[in-house]
């Protein structure tokens, strides 16, 4: 799985080679039992760089130097297995099951939330598809009735995919549509809705009461739903995702994470910084426009390719 470079693409100095450009893997040097004070903050520096988060960044660095002055870490490998271990940890720390959550009895009901332009409806369709693989009978409701382009998008998912289809008038009310969405689902005996929302700006206070509306109603319908609420976040803009998680999760229960364009960044340690703030799992990985450019994560794998 390789989440964050992909083939075609220009070279690029990963965060392994600007960590063994600061002599952090002089064997010499760590043989003795000690890494140097200046070459630690360096290597805070180089993960902070990579928006693995402030206390993440802390923890790997104690780690290093407390097992480098023990004698643990004597080898370039020795230390790149340190850190791999490390963020490995961090992403497996508290609420981390990557699997969706899926109700015991159809229909499951997924509610897809963001800010404008992170993907979401992109994301809805491969979602979608993957269902479909799996011979799963699957309901998308566009839910973001204040963009009639976002409905059409999502309609022409739906078609690629082989789901159904629910819609509501542009500028509706997007509850409506969820509800009506849950409903249909029922009749023709799907198994999964998934439901498209408006993207809306993390600071704005009426889209995110509309936001808990949505979930108010979803609930009348079916009491246990949402089964999922996966946010869905810009791998590109660094820590203003941590910002935008934590909103998100003060006005509704994230239950999932979903970091998309990690194929554009090669700082992907963002994904370590929103788990750890908001003590949501990372589910989904998207890496590219096509239908099956989307991952789903594995917490090793992505630590050792992070640094790759």
């Amino acid at each position: 799985m390789r989440i964050l470079r992909k083939a075609g693409d220009v070279p690029k100095r990963s965060l392994w080679q600007k960590i063994k450009d600061v002599a952090l893997m002089d064997v010499a040097v760590l043989a003795r039992g000690g890494v140097a004070p200046g070459n630690l903050e360096r290597l805070e520096e180089l993960l902070l760089e990579a928006d693995i988060g402030v206390p993440t960044t802390l923890r790997l660095v104690e780690e290093v130097e407390r097992l480098a002055t023990r004698g643990f870490v004597k080898s370039q490998d020795e230390f790149l297995r340190a850190l791999q271990k490390g963020i490995t940890e961090a992403l497996g720390a508290g609420n981390s099951d990557p699997s969706l959550r899926l109700a015991a009895s159809p229909p499951s009901v997924i509610l897809v939330v963001g800010v404008n332009g992170a993907g979401k409806t992109t994301f809805i369709g491969k979602l979608a598809a993957k269902f479909r693989a799996e011979k799963k009978r699957v309901v998308v409701a566009a839910g973001d009735t204040f963009r009639a382009g976002a409905i059409d998008q999502l309609r022409l998912w739906a078609e690629r995919s082989g789901a159904e289809f629910v819609g509501g008038k542009p500028g509706g009310d997007a509850a409506a549509v969820a509800f009506d969405a849950i409903d249909a689902a029922h009749t023709r005996d799907a198994d999964v809705v998934i439901v498209d929302t408006a993207g809306r700006l993390h600071t704005s206070d009426n889209l995110m009461d509309e936001l808990k509306k949505i979930v108010r109603v979803i609930k009348k319908r079916r009491a246990d739903a949402p089964h999922e609420t996966l946010l869905v976040l810009d791998g590109t803009i660094g820590q203003n995702a941590v910002q935008q998680a934590k909103t998100f999760a003060a006005a509704v229960p994230i239950t999932g994470l979903v970091v998309t364009k990690v194929d554009g960044t090669a700082k992907g340690g963002i994904v370590v910084a929103v788990h750890e703030a908001i003590d949501a799992p990372v589910k989904f990985l998207g890496t590219g426009e096509k239908a099956g450019d989307l991952e789903a994560f594995d917490a090793d794998e992505f630590a050792r390719e992070v640094l790759e």
